[in-house]
C-alpha cells in the first residue's frame, strides 16, 4: 500500500528523466542560476542513453576536417529531412543541425567527454559525420554529466516514478510522484509531491518497450517484434502530459533497427558488425534467393521495410579485409555466435541455406562493381575505402528488426515548449529528446539522437530556468 504524501518540496525546475537530454537541462539551469533537482523512475541513471552506441551526429567539426570530410550545417539539414520524407518540422531540425557543433563542443570542453579519433558513416548521412565516444558506449557521455551534476550539487531521486502533473489554471507547478517505484511491481511507496516555481521539464525518452502503445499507433509492432530498449521506456508520462493537454504529434512513425539480430535479445553486440561494418562494406541477402535487394548505405526505414516484406531474417556478408579496415573489435559479437565466420562461401551459405550459386554470383556482380566504381547496383555508392568480398574468412549475421527508437510524441517549439492541442505554449512546461515529436520526421538518422537530446535539453533548461515563455 502507498502511504499518505511526505512533506512536498520546492525547486525552480524539476527535470523528469536522466538519459542525455535530463542531464543535459539539468546542467544548463542550474548553471544559469536555478534550482534543479532531477526525477528517475529506475534504481539507476541513464535510460537507453547509457545503453546507446554514444555515436554523436556533427557536421562540420575540426575532426571532419582533419579526416578530409566535407560537410556543413546546411547538407546535414537536407539528410534529416530527406530521411523524414519532409515530415520533419523544419525549424527544429535547423536549430539540430545548426547547433551540433556546439553541442559536441560542451560535451568535450565542458565536460571532458571523449570521444575516438575517427568519423563514421551511417545510412541515410551523405557523409560520415558520427563522432563515437570512447568504447562506443553512451555511459561515456552520461558519466561526465553525472559527475557535472555532482560537482552543481544537483540532486537525482531515483525510484521516483512521476504520476500526475500539476497545475495552476493554464500553468504547470509541479509534479506528483511515488518514491520507491518497483519497475516489477509497478508501484512505489509513497506518494510525493514537488513544486517548481519555474517550469517542469519532460526528458523521460520514448515509449520502444510499451507493446500496447506503440502497436495500437502501429499494428505491426506486436509483442512478436523485439525492442532494443530498456523495459522503462513506457508511455506513462507521454499519456499524461497528452490528458494534461498536450499536443502529441507523429506517434505512428516508430523506427527499427535493421542492424538487429533475432538471435540476441534487446540491443546485443551484433549492431557493432552490421552497423558499422556489414552494411557499409558489405552486403545484404534474401536467404531465399542469395540476392541483394537494397541499397545497404539506404537509411533505417527503407533497410527496415524491405528486410520486413522478405518475410524471414535476411543475412549481412562481409569479410576480413573489411573487419580489418573498420578497425572494430566485434569479438564480444564471435564470442556470442552472433556473428560467425566460415573459410568459404559455400560453407556460409549451407549454414544459413542460402543458395550457393546465386550468392556466388551475387557476390561477384557486387565485386564487379566496386572495381569498376559503377553504383548503378540498387543506388550503392562507392566510397573511396570500398573494397571487393574476397578475403576470407568470411563474416555473416542474421538481421532482423527491433523497435528501436520512436520518432513522435509531444509538440515543442523552438525554445523546447510544450504545445497544447489549442496550438499555444504550455507555460512552464517543456521537453527535450526523444520524449518530443517532429525533428526526425518519418525516419531518424543514425547518431542524430544524442545531437537532439544534447541541442534541446541544453535550450529546455535554460528556458525554464528563466522562467520565461
Amino acid at each position: 500500500m502507498i502511504s499518505c504524501y511526505a512533506v512536498a518540496m520546492i525547486y525552480d525546475v524539476i527535470v523528469i528523466g536522466s538519459g542525455y537530454a535530463g542531464l543535459a537541462a539539468a546542467i544548463e539551469a542550474r548553471q544559469a542560476g536555478a534550482s534543479v533537482i532531477v526525477l528517475e523512475k529506475m534504481r539507476a541513471a541513464g535510460g537507453n542513453s547509457i545503453i546507446s552506441d554514444g555515436g554523436m551526429a556533427v557536421a562540420g567539426s575540426a575532426l571532419q576536417r582533419r579526416h578530409g570530410i566535407e560537410d556543413s550545417a546546411e547538407l546535414f539539414y537536407r539528410d534529416m529531412m530527406k530521411a523524414g520524407l519532409g515530415l520533419n518540422y523544419p525549424e527544429l531540425v535547423k536549430i539540430v543541425t545548426g547547433h551540433s557543433q556546439e553541442a559536441y563542443s560542451w560535451l568535450t570542453e565542458e565536460l571532458g567527454v571523449e570521444f575516438m579519433d575517427r568519423v563514421d558513416l551511417f545510412g541515410g548521412h551523405s557523409v560520415a559525420r558520427s563522432h563515437g565516444a570512447v568504447r562506443i558506449t553512451g555511459a561515456s557521455i552520461i558519466k561526465p554529466m553525472l559527475k557535472r551534476l555532482e560537482e552543481l550539487e544537483i540532486p537525482i531521486h531515483y525510484g521516483w516514478h512521476v504520476t500526475g502533473l500539476l497545475f495552476d489554471h493554464q500553468r504547470v507547478t509541479g509534479v506528483e510522484a511515488e518514491s520507491g517505484y518497483s519497475f516489477k511491481t509497478k508501484r512505489g511507496d509513497q506518494r510525493q509531491v514537488i513544486h517548481a516555481r519555474n517550469g517542469v521539464i519532460l526528458a523521460g525518452g520514448g515509449f520502444g518497450a510499451d507493446v500496447r502503445f506503440r502497436a495500437a499507433h502501429d499494428p505491426r509492432l506486436n509483442r512478436d517484434i523485439d525492442t532494443t530498449n530498456k523495459v522503462c521506456a513506457t508511455s506513462e508520462l507521454l499519456v499524461e502530459a497528452m490528458k494534461k493537454g498536450a499536443s502529441a504529434i507523429q506517434l505512428s512513425h516508430i523506427q527499427l533497427g535493421p542492424w538487429a539480430s533475432p538471435d540476441e535479445k534487446g540491443f546485443g553486440s551484433g549492431p557493432l558488425f552490421a552497423d558499422y561494418i556489414g552494411l557499409i562494406y558489405g552486403i545484404l541477402v534474401a536467404p531465399d534467393t542469395g540476392s541483394r535487394f537494397i541499397n545497404e548505405h539506404s537509411d533505417r526505414k527503407v533497410l527496415s521495410d524491405a528486410i520486413l516484406a522478405t518475410g524471414a531474417p535476411c543475412i549481412c556478408i562481409s569479410d576480413d579485409a573489411a573487419v580489418k579496415q573498420s578497425g572494430w573489435d566485434i569479438g564480444r559479437a564471435l564470442q556470442k555466435e552472433v556473428v560467425r565466420t566460415f573459410d568459404d562461401l559455400p560453407s556460409l551459405a549451407e549454414f544459413y541455406h542460402v543458395p550457393a550459386d546465386s550468392l556466388s554470383s551475387t557476390v561477384d556482380r557486387f565485386n564487379t562493381s566496386i572495381s569498376d566504381h559503377d553504383s548503378s547496383l540498387y543506388g550503392r555508392s562507392i566510397m573511396a575505402d570500398s573494397l571487393p568480398i574476397q578475403s576470407p574468412p568470411y563474416y555473416a549475421m542474421r538481421v532482423w528488426p527491433k523497435v528501436h527508437y520512436t520518432m513522435g510524441g509531444l509538440q515543442i517549439d523552438s525554445k523546447a515548449r510544450v504545445i497544447s492541442l489549442d496550438q499555444e505554449p504550455m507555460e512552464g512546461l517543456y521537453a527535450a529528446g526523444e520524449m518530443t515529436g517532429g525533428i526526425h520526421g518519418a525516419c531518424r538518422l543514425g547518431s542524430c539522437a544524442v545531437t537532439n537530446c544534447i541541442v534541446f535539453g541544453r535550450i529546455a533548461g535554460a528556458q525554464a530556468a528563466g522562467g520565461g515563455n
